[in-house]
């Protein structure tokens, strides 16, 4: 979709630079993308330490107890 945008200069060229992303849309979807991921991890959150899972990590991994 074509979008037309007044972006401040220094920001776009330093978001450039820090990712070394060569183009300015790419940068521009990469950084929605990173937004959206951080927003789903920030809901995910909410669940730390609500949710009970009967795993063992050992068993999962394929480690043998040494005990």
């Amino acid at each position: 979709m074509r979008t037309t945008l007044d972006l401040p200069e220094n920001l776009l060229e330093e978001a450039m630079k820090t990712t070394h992303i060569q183009t300015k849309t790419k940068v521009i979807i990469t950084a929605l993308e990173e937004l959206i991921r951080k927003s789903k991890i920030s809901g995910l959150k909410q669940f730390k330490g609500k949710v009970d899972l009967d795993i063992d990590l050992d068993i999962v991994r394929g480690r043998k107890c040494r005990y």
